[in-house]
């Protein structure tokens, strides 16, 4: 029995995009794999709001926070958490030998402009890590707003995780300031996952020129020297299924029209709040909520596992809390090509199973 997946993804795929995955593929070296990428990377400047290049990656968004950590770290890295993934990116600095400092702020509570001026100033950094949404606590971080502090800052290379709301939550990365902004491809953007994608600005290229260690398939700089000199092609075989998928969904995306898009994950994460917050308690900062996934803190102890089972047997999932919140706070996200009316199945059957 096939669910309906409300978690923090992978998501539900459109029957369209799946058979888009069942294409035939072909050489990666011809012209035919170059005119798909090209298209794909056009796309995708226009969904980023930007004129940088755009480098794709058979791999999760994993791979891309790794290398953007890598690749453009040469004097100190200043990765700033609000939650498990954020420390990912820590953890990563630490396991590549790349000099870094970890700043965190208290569970669903968000990483504030001045917050990253201090850190700053101390003038220990050239890069900065900084996850926009965070889906272990439902939090938006202001990168705008943080992309503004860092004008100040000629230095700084701004790397932004963008893996659970691109495509869901407007994202303008050059009004933004932001040099890399990564994603996946399996959560808002509606793809199974095994693809993730990257804006490069030239001063990343500019810095990752100056990084002697930047590893080998994940060096940014070496994918984007050969997809330049290649004519949009990859230096590793890619995953052509998904870049069909991806190019088919991108052209969804922008016929549904970015604004509606965005409106339409703001509507159905306002259904979402509003029955949380009749039922139970927003688990974040109301003043940074995210649009694609909220986390609702489990005041009336629920057993949250017990929820997952029954609502299974109808068909669907939603998220249990993640690491220190599991059970303390249930998750559920509102993404990709999902409706109001879906969110509102989904709920109905929450309120059945608990008597609400």
């Amino acid at each position: 029995m096939s669910k309906k997946l409300f978690v923090p993804g992978p998501i539900d795929v459109s029957e369209d995009v799946l058979e888009k995955m069942a294409t035939q593929v072909i050489s990666h070296r011809g012209i035919e794999a170059s005119k798909l990428q090209e298209n794909i990377t056009k796309n995708l400047q226009k969904l980023f709001f930007t004129k940088n290049d755009i480098l794709l990656s058979t791999s999760s968004g994993s791979g891309l926070m790794e290398g953007s950590i890598r690749s453009c770290t040469l004097k100190r890295a200043a990765v700033l958490s609000c939650g498990s993934f954020g420390d990912r990116w820590y953890k990563m600095g630490i396991s590549n030998g790349v000099p870094v400092d970890l700043f965190k702020v208290e569970l669903g509570k968000a990483i504030e402009p001045e917050m990253v001026d201090k850190v700053l100033s101390t003038n220990k950094y050239d890069t900065i890590m900084v996850t926009h949404n965070e889906t272990s606590t439902g939090i938006a971080n202001p990168i705008k707003e943080i992309g503004d502090v860092i004008k100040k800052y000629d230095d700084i290379v701004y790397c932004v995780d963008t893996v659970s709301s691109a495509g869901g939550m407007k994202i303008e990365v050059d009004k933004s300031n932001i040099d890399i902004c990564l994603t996946s491809v399996q959560k808002a953007l509606g793809l199974p996952p095994g693809m993730s994608l990257c804006t490069f600005s030239e001063k990343a290229r500019q810095r990752a020129e100056k990084v002697p260690n930047r590893g080998y398939y994940f060096d940014l700089l070496s994918i984007y020297e050969y997809m330049k000199n290649k004519n949009y092609q990859y230096p590793s075989t890619p995953s052509l299924s998904h870049m069909f998928a991806l190019n088919f969904q991108l052209k969804k995306i922008l016929k549904e029209g970015l604004e509606n898009r965005f409106k339409r994950h703001e509507e159905m994460a306002k259904v979402v709040r509003l029955w949380a917050c009749e039922h139970f308690q927003i688990f974040t900062d109301v003043n940074y909520l995210s649009n694609t996934l909220t986390v609702i803190k489990n005041t009336q102890g629920i057993s949250v596992s017990n929820l997952n089972k029954k609502l299974q047997e109808r068909g669907f999932l939603i998220a249990n809390g993640y690491g220190d919140l599991k059970e303390k706070t249930f998750r559920i996200s509102h993404m990709g090509d999902y409706t109001v009316e879906d969110i509102n199945e989904l709920l109905v059957n929450i309120d059945d199973i608990l008597g609400f």
